[in-house]
């Protein structure tokens, strides 16, 4: 034992060392050894290492010795998680310290009892774990307010977690509340590895001094980048597992790496793929369980402790298992497919290993070129310890909203200045402007969840602000879930969340859940049930939907063009293959198999004399209407040029742009009448500082605004969750919300959270620099074609003819109808039109006899199921099924038609008698025919 070792122990108290030997902690660990001194002088700290370090007790050694010393009447220390399971881990894990040490500890979260919740209020243990939201209602109760009166230390569990949500910022004004309760007290925040420590730090604080005690975890970690060969096995086994070799390859591969040790974390970027991967496991019957959000906490405790047990030899996981919950020791960590950034390969691998500061041991294994390259860059920059900034959410206003009422719930009447100030000593609103707070507090007035008098400027409750308060506890947003049904089973096989639904639901789409694919059949919003068939075989389809992607920083695409400009211009001089993969295996950690098989993919570009796309070249490459920009610029930087060149271009044609991206890869769909020249100018000649603007003009229109806004909107109590027919379509809620904070907001955020303004404007200025080269070509590449053509979103653009059109079929396709089937005269389904399909079919009967009523044509639906001789519901069925006639005779063309405002089935039979086979001469029929309308409509009744 070194002095050094000695050292971190004696800055504690007696009671705590005899507990440390007790426990069997004879030497400190990395992190203890650098941080508890810093923490035994009571400064704000913030320590980071890697999950499994230790850095519970770091933190809390120095609190025990604290409490131990000067014994609290209230709540001493608060330990926050951000996960209801790191609550439970934590209690077990601080429980034997509080027994030894004579303190109590204790658990509070949303489903602690109301017997164990007062017992808390009367007696504060005196170290109490919670989640940030939980601390939210405790600020408001009274007795509770006492308690947290005598609060000396908080400590902040995966800060760096917090610190990118607006779950943090929600915090950070928590903390400051407390603050105006208790005084100050220490806080300390633990950590996976950051890149900017420190605003991670400053976050913690609010802007105050802070102590910074990080572990160079780069050094600590080895990892192996590997694409699988296929092997004669694979061949076989790709029948077993009823899938391709390639895939049967990928599992072998991660099978044989799960034997050679004893324990395994298996890390998957989206839940599909654990449930695709998994399925695959299952079938081999390997040893090996699934951890995900989507599956019950009572489904996730078992798996985690059969792993502790030894029961399972490795978890097939997400990004549930990132943060800190106990499931043992792990010897080695797998990562299939990209990591897609550093920090989370950090957090990932690094919570392998452990023993008295052991390195931890990782594989990535990758599944295509792009997969490959991107994941021995982030390999490289992680033992480099080049990780990325958290990405703090500054001034979010729906946080400003949420915390007014419940500031002024717990503490009375408060001055606009009083709020002010309290805001701008939490670090996410240092900058809050005050015409900003007062947008926020008009609205809050306007919506009765609190009164502002702007005469006094005082803040005070009223009738509404209790109920708000514990209605929006949490910055988690409140989505709808869907079941989902299989139609021929009518059995439920899962669940899909309301963003799903709402932006790539549709009859026809296909998804992945419980490790098959589904084709939707029919959508039913009024039930929130999605009906569903399965795909027997799935060969050659395509996901709609594979999960939100976790967007790859620009600084990682960057140097993966730069991996590209090397091996191309080795190429290009006469290497060898082998050469090249030699040489690149100098600077990335992959096996020669891997490195040849990058180097080879990359051959195939060089092979048709078409330039190589790199970080300082563009490549435009166009057949027919489709154009691909081979531009190596991250996620966002390209989703933000996309938007650009689609609203630009959609300006000038007069049409609506197809648009789809990848870290790699701008895809376009285009009118034949734009020339590729067209492209190349707005690109070189489009002003970088224009950029935001021209984005939010493109964002007005779009589905993924409208949904944002509905989730900010509910923040400020300014709509009602929508639900049934009193939704409000997308159109109206955009125009009606477009001067407000939320609207300001919800444009924010998108920002914030999916484009990069800054990144683009930066590359339209390279471009006309020089800096960047912009090369055109006739054909598809080799690495123009290996992206993904996914998910289109189309981009109205403003002020052209097309748009008028554009925005007659969108209100059309997000108008709700009821679906009724004239045979059985049992089922319908409420729905929205874009949902319904081509054919619509009756799930009962198997009937094509559907009639498309009116959402409010409750007097039809009655008349028809009654089956009544009364006249004027006879008349009322004899419409029904007319209408019904048409819907078979045509499909879906006849129920677009038909919920036009004014056009029953007469005026749709004329309209689709013409024929058309331009769709915008079809919705220009429609829309004379509501003109004919509203000017008819005062003699019709």
């Amino acid at each position: 034992m070194t002095d050094g070792d000695v050292a971190a122990f004696t800055h504690l108290g007696s009671s705590v060392r005899e507990a440390l030997s007790e426990r069997g902690f004879a030497t400190p660990t990395a992190p203890q050894r650098l941080a508890i001194p810093p923490l035994a002088a009571g400064e704000h700290t913030l320590v980071i290492a890697p999950t499994g370090s230790g850095k519970t007790e770091t933190a809390m050694l120095p609190v025990f010795d604290d409490l131990v010393a000067d014994s609290p009447e209230g709540f001493g220390a608060l330990y926050v998680t951000p996960l209801r399971a790191l609550n439970r881990d934590m209690r077990e894990r601080l429980e034997w310290w509080g027994e030894y040490l004579g303190l109590e500890v204790d658990v509070r979260h949303g489903d602690t009892t109301q017997y164990q919740r007062g017992k808390q209020a009367k007696n504060p243990p005196d170290v109490l774990v919670t989640t940030p939201e939980t601390l939210q209602a405790m600020l408001t109760g009274e007795r509770l307010r006492e308690g947290l009166e005598d609060v000396s230390h908080v400590v902040i569990d995966e800060v760096h977690e917090l610190a990118a949500s607006k779950r943090g910022a929600q915090l950070a004004v928590g903390l400051e509340r407390l603050r105006e309760l208790s005084g100050s007290f220490q806080r300390i925040g633990l950590s996976a590895t950051v890149g900017d420590p420190e605003s991670v730090g400053q976050f913690l604080t609010g802007g105050r001094p802070c102590t910074i005690r990080e572990i160079d975890v780069g050094s600590r970690i080895d990892v192996r980048v590997r694409q699988p060969e296929i092997t004669d096995e694979d061949q076989r086994l790709s029948g077993e597992l009823a899938t391709d070799a390639t895939t049967a390859s990928h599992v072998r591969f991660i099978r044989d790496l799960v034997a050679e040790n004893e324990s395994t974390l298996i890390f998957v970027n989206t839940r599909q793929t654990a449930e695709a991967l998994g399925s695959r496991f299952t079938r081999l019957d390997l040893p090996i369980g699934v951890h995900h959000g989507s599956l019950s906490k009572e489904a996730r405790i078992d798996v985690e402790d059969r792993f502790k047990a030894g029961d399972l030899d490795a978890l097939l996981c997400t990004s549930s298992m990132e943060l800190g919950i106990d499931v043992g020791r792990i010897d080695h960590v797998i990562q299939y497919q990209s990591p897609r950034q550093v920090s989370r390969l950090l957090q990932r691998i690094g919570r392998a290993g452990h023993r008295r500061d052991q390195v931890s041991r990782g594989t990535i294994v990758t599944t295509r070129p792009d997969d490959t390259l991107e994941a021995l860059a982030i390999a490289r920059r992680a033992s480099a310890g080049e990780v990325e900034p958290a990405e703090i959410h500054d001034g979010s206003l729906d946080v400003v909203a949420n915390q007014i009422p419940g500031i002024v719930q717990s503490t009375g009447s408060r001055h606009l200045m009083e709020i002010r100030d309290l805001f701008a000593r939490a670090y996410p609103f240092r900058d809050l402007e005050e015409s900003a707070l007062r947008s926020v507090l008009s609205e809050l007035h306007r919506n009765r969840i609190v009164w502002f008098d702007e005469s006094s400027e005082r803040v005070e409750t009223t009738g509404g602000t209790w109920q708000y308060v514990y209605a929006n506890l949490s910055m988690i947003p409140d989505e709808a879930t869907y079941e989902v049904h299989d139609i021929a089973s009518s059995g439920q096989i899962g669940t899909l969340d309301e963003r799903f639904v709402t932006t790539f639901g549709q009859p026809g789409a296909v998804f992945i859940q419980r490790g098959e694919m589904w084709r939707i059949v029919e959508i039913d919003d009024e039930e929130e049930r999605v009906r569903v068939t399965p795909i027997e075989d799935p060969v050659g389809e395509v996901p709609s939907w594979i999960g939100q992607e976790i967007p790859v920083p620009e600084p990682v695409a960057q140097e993966v063009g730069e991996i590209r400009g090397t091996v191309g211009s080795q190429l290009e001089t006469g290497a060898d293959d082998g050469a090249v993969a030699r040489d690149l295996g100098g600077r990335y950690p992959g096996d020669d198999t891997t490195l040849l098989g990058a180097v080879s993919g990359l051959r195939k570009q060089l092979e048709g004399e078409t330039p190589m796309p790199t970080h300082d070249r563009i490549v435009l490459e166009r057949q027919g209407r489709t154009v691909v920009l081979n531009a190596c610029f991250g996620h966002r930087t390209n989703e933000t040029l996309g938007r650009v060149l689609s609203a630009l271009l959609g300006q000038q044609s007069g049409s609506s742009i197809g648009l789809d991206t990848d870290p790699y890869r701008i895809e376009l769909e285009v009118p034949t009448d734009v020339a590729t020249s067209d492209i190349v100018t707005v690109l070189t000649e489009t002003d970088p500082d224009h950029v935001g603007t021209i984005v939010e003009l493109g964002l007005k229109g779009s589905d993924a605004l409208a949904y944002r806004l509905s989730q900010v909107s509910a923040k400020f109590g300014a709509l009602k969750r929508w639900q049934g027919s009193g939704r409000m379509s997308n159109e109206r809620l955009l125009k009606a919300l477009e001067d407000t904070p939320m609207y300001a907001e919800s444009i924010r955020e998108v920002f914030h959270e999916d484009l990069d303004v800054a990144g683009a404007s930066r590359i339209l200025s390279r471009l006309r620099s020089g800096e960047i080269s912009l090369e055109t070509i006739r054909g598809r590449t080799a690495i123009g074609s290996a992206g993904r053509s996914g998910g289109k979103e189309l981009l109205v653009p403003e002020n052209a003819d097309a748009s008028v059109i554009q925005t007659v079929k969108e209100r059309l396709q997000d108008d709700r109808v009821t679906l009724l089937c004239t045979h059985c005269r049992e089922w319908y389904s409420r729905t929205k039109v874009k949902r319904v399909a081509d054919q619509p079919e009756c799930p009962n009967c198997g009937s094509t006899r559907v009639a498309a009523l009116s959402p409010w044509a409750d007097d039809v639906l009655q008349a028809v199921q009654a089956n009544s001789k009364d006249e004027e519901q006879e008349e009322l069925t004899r419409r029904a099924v007319k209408n019904a006639n048409l819907v078979q005779s045509h499909g879906k063309r006849a129920v677009v038609a038909m919920s036009a405002r004014g056009v029953g089935p007469h005026n749709a039979a004329q309209i689709i008698s013409r024929l058309r086979e331009n769709e915008a001469d079809f919705y220009r029929d429609i829309l004379e025919k509501e003109r004919q309308y509203a000017r008819t409509k005062a003699f019709w009744d």
